[in-house]
C-alpha cells in the first residue's frame, strides 16, 4: 500500500492527535507526520490543506484523506485487517467500541478543566464542577474493562487496542494533575506510560516550543 501520512497538531496539546498516531505505532505501521502547530496565524490554512472541517488528526492515504480520530482508526482497521486493532471475543468488542465512542464525545468537564499538558505538573489544579464525575466514571470504565476482559495483559482488553489509544491522552492529564487513583487504575496508567511510543510522544513534546496560554495555568 502506498505511504501513510499523519497530519497532526502540537505534541503538547492535541490530545485528538495522539490517539491515532499512538494506535499507528503500537500497531507497527510506517507513516510520515506533518506537524501543523494549533492556533497560529496560519493554521488553519495549512490544516485545510488535507482537511475540509479545518482540524486535526487527519490520515493521508493513496488518494484518500480521512479525518477525525475514530474515524481514522476505523480506517485503519479496515486498511489492515490482520492487526487485532479490536479484541478478538464478540461482546469484548462490543464493550471496546463502547467506551472509545463514550470517550470520543464525553467528558467534556474534564476536557475543559484538565487541557492535555504533556510537559508542565499541575497538582491540584483543574478539579472544577464535574471534573470529578468524570473522573470516576474513566475509572470506573477501566476497572470494569480489566476486570471482564483484560486479565490477561496490562491493558484495557489484554492485548493493546484502539481504547487503549484513545485513553492515552486521559493517562497524561491524570499525570499532569496528579490525580488520585485506586490500584488498577494507577497500574493501567503505568502500563501505558511504559509504552516505548508513548514516551517517544512525551519526550517529543517536550522538545516542542510553542506555549498556548489557554492550555496552561
Amino acid at each position: 500500500m502506498a505511504q501513510l501520512t499523519l497530519v497532526i497538531g502540537n505534541k503538547n496539546y492535541s490530545s485528538w492527535s495522539l490517539r491515532p498516531w499512538l494506535a499507528m505505532k503500537q500497531f507497527g505501521l510506517e507513516f510520515d507526520e506533518i506537524r501543523i502547530p494549533l492556533y497560529g496565524s496560519d493554521s488553519s490554512s495549512k490544516t485545510r490543506q488535507y482537511s475540509p472541517s479545518g482540524k486535526v488528526p487527519v490520515l493521508l492515504h493513496d488518494t484518500l484523506n480521512v479525518w477525525d480520530s475514530l474515524a481514522i482508526c476505523e480506517y485503519l482497521a479496515e486498511a489492515f485487517p490482520t492487526l487485532q486493532w479490536w479484541p478478538e471475543d464478540k461482546a469484548a468488542r462490543a464493550f471496546a467500541r463502547s467506551i472509545t465512542a463514550e470517550m470520543h464525545s464525553g467528558f467534556q468537564n474534564l476536557r475543559q478543566n484538565m487541557p492535555m499538558n504533556c510537559r508542565t505538573k499541575y497538582p491540584g489544579k483543574g478539579l472544577a464542577f464535574g471534573v470529578q464525575q468524570d473522573i470516576d466514571r474513566i475509572t470506573s470504565i477501566w476497572k470494569e474493562s480489566r476486570q471482564k476482559f483484560g486479565t490477561t495483559g496490562n491493558f484495557l482488553f489484554g492485548n493493546f487496542t484502539i481504547a487503549d489509544a484513545f485513553f492515552a491522552p486521559v493517562v497524561l492529564r491524570f499525570v499532569a494533575y496528579d490525580v488520585q487513583l485506586d490500584a488498577v487504575s494507577q497500574d493501567y496508567v503505568e502500563a501505558i506510560l511504559a509504552l516505548t511510543a508513548m514516551q517517544e510522544w512525551i519526550n517529543a513534546a517536550k522538545s516542542e516550543t510553542e506555549i498556548l496560554s489557554q492550555f496552561e495555568f
